[in-house]
């Protein structure tokens, strides 16, 4: 039988799809009835910027805010240097002290988009560095070590798969899921927190955490999980032909973010609704079950909604404007990527359109580029472009040109004042 929370936010985490797994749900739905509880989620610093793949358990935390509950973005400066291993192949490189705190500042500009920090009982943004890097090893292998169990830690499929295909899992590694652990003991002793959020991949380190805390302080804290994403044709969620879609605006401008939106399958609008846009969920159903050309109308909505939310209004609107003159109207837009040449760049000849392709983000390498051409996928100003040896000089820039690969991407071109 299906558990009914009575909750509001668990309520809205059923109804709009993000529950997967939760350690004791009625347990949980009775303390968030209770009163205010304190919920983090952690983030790794292994990039500049968070990027789509996360924006399904910052939803979590901005409706766990909406509620009257207490999130905190827990930045991972300490668990970076160890690097977490679950169902990767490889071992991270390891970065340091200069990297981590540049990409931290790099990931903290998103959060403010979603959560309010501003008072006294906001949204706190931690770093678990606070406590890591004054660890006495030994003290804490004593302390905090004894209540690990190899084997139990061997038996996680995380590990599990690395160690079957025999590939190498570094002491180092071993160690983060108790480090992981360790943070929410601190969390919990620290701020009171009693409850952690995170995509299903992250299960194993989530109970091994409130193992711990239950050990140590007694205390009673749960475990809450969201589905891992797969849009409905397999692939997962986040990934395009470009690369990863990026949610800092000067890693990826906020019309290519609005037309990654725009691009969604037609199955997968009423569910990426429901997740990543404040809509009723009537609305959404409502909305995904459209077909035809109406569903395209669905998706400038998902696209205007959730560009709103992370880029504002204004730029929500000038990527809708700009679409629908590129689209409809065979236009340029104003807010497409823009590649800005200098005269430098066109001595000698002007610069090949292969390397224009690649240097304004139309494909990754030359080769790419190149099969692009050879397959009819480019264009140049909206005319079929078959020549890859064409070179581009500053009068062919007189006016902006537009690249295009395939329907959907598009990039301008000019020559800067």
């Amino acid at each position: 039988m299906t558990y009914h929370p009575k909750s509001e936010f668990l309520r809205i985490m059923q109804e709009r799809g993000f529950l997967a797994d939760c350690t004791d749900l009625q347990a949980l739905d009775d303390s968030l009835i209770a009163g205010a509880v304190t919920a983090y989620i952690g983030y790794d610093a292994t990039a500049k910027s968070l990027h789509v793949g996360h924006l399904l358990n910052i939803m979590m935390l901005r409706w766990l805010q909406k509620t009257g509950h207490r999130p905190i973005t827990l930045m991972g400066g300490g668990t970076t240097k160890v690097g977490d291993p679950s169902f990767r192949s490889d071992e991270r490189p390891l970065l340091d002290e200069s990297q981590i705190a540049e990409n931290i500042d790099g990931m903290q500009q998103v959060f403010a988009r979603y959560l309010s920090y501003e008072d006294g009982t906001g949204a706190m943004m931690l770093n678990n560095a606070e406590w890591l890097d004054e660890l006495k090893y030994i003290e804490f292998l004593r302390d905090i070590g004894r209540y690990f169990s190899v084997n139990r830690m061997l038996s996680f499929e995380s590990v599990k798969s690395r160690l079957d295909r025999e590939q190498s899992l570094s002491f180092l590694e071993f160690n983060y899921m108790i480090l992981q652990a360790y943070d929410f003991l601190e969390l919990n002793r620290r701020y009171g927190c009693t409850l952690q959020m995170g995509g299903s991949d992250q299960w194993g380190n989530i109970v091994n955490g409130i193992d711990l805390t239950r050990r140590v302080s007694g205390t009673e804290v749960f475990g809450l999980t969201s589905p891992l994403l797969t849009t409905s044709d397999g692939r997962k969620m986040g990934k395009s032909a470009g690369g990863a879609i990026w949610l800092n605006g000067d890693m990826l401008s906020p019309y290519e973010f609005w037309q990654f939106w725009r691009n969604t399958t037609d199955a997968d609008v009423g569910r990426f609704l429901k997740y990543y846009t404040e809509l009723p969920v009537d609305e959404c159903d409502r909305l995904g079950a459209l077909q035809g050309s109406e569903i395209n109308e669905a998706k400038v909505i998902l696209a205007n909604e959730v560009t709103t939310l992370l880029h504002g209004a204004e730029a929500a609107q000038a990527a809708e404007a700009t679409a629908r003159e590129v689209f409809e109207k065979g236009g340029t837009g104003d807010d497409l990527p823009t590649l800005d040449l200098s005269a430098a760049d066109l001595a000698d000849g002007g610069i090949s359109v292969v390397q224009l392709i690649v240097k304004s983000g139309l494909a990754k390498s030359g080769k790419e580029a190149k099969r692009l051409i050879a397959e009819n996928g480019a264009r140049l100003d909206d005319a079929p472009l078959t020549d890859a040896g064409l070179m581009i000089d500053a009068a062919a820039l007189a006016s902006p040109i537009k690249l295009s690969a395939g329907k959907k991407r598009h990039a301008l071109v000019k020559l800067a004042d």
